[in-house]
């Protein structure tokens, strides 16, 4: 059912809901299609999402690989519609990903690390 004030405010200029941000599209830099984001890990301290998550490849999510973006290396843009990231499908296939079958343990610090290390590396972020 829909929530009439829910509906009417899920984006302003400066903030955008949740469920209108999982399902966009990410782009790369030469406006190919990457994939979309499925979700985010939010920081439970600051409350700043951390990683988009974003799914890649598959099809009806099987065979799904799901790759943490770091929120700051991904950058909105009005007109494609998605969000715009300065990755090339061969640095994501590198970039550090799992699947349903094998979920990472996120409370692990060096799988963070882990993430964060490479796009440090391929991004200069």
């Amino acid at each position: 059912m829909a929530d009439p004030i829910t509906d009417k405010i899920d984006e302003t200029h400066e903030l955008i809901a949740s469920d209108k941000v999982e399902g966009t599209a990410v782009y790369s830099r030469t406006n190919e299609k990457l994939g979309t984001v499925n979700h985010f890990m939010v920081d439970k301290r600051t409350g700043h999402v951390a990683y988009a998550v974003m799914s890649f490849g598959g099809f009806l999510g099987l065979g799904s690989r799901y790759h943490p973006l770091p929120w700051s290396a991904l950058t909105y843009d009005p007109n494609l519609g998605g969000y715009v990231v300065d990755l090339t499908p061969e640095q994501l296939k590198s970039a550090p990903s799992y699947t349903s079958e094998a979920l990472p343990n996120w409370d692990d610090q060096v799988y963070s690390h882990r993430i964060d290390e490479y796009y440090e590396g391929t991004m200069g972020h």
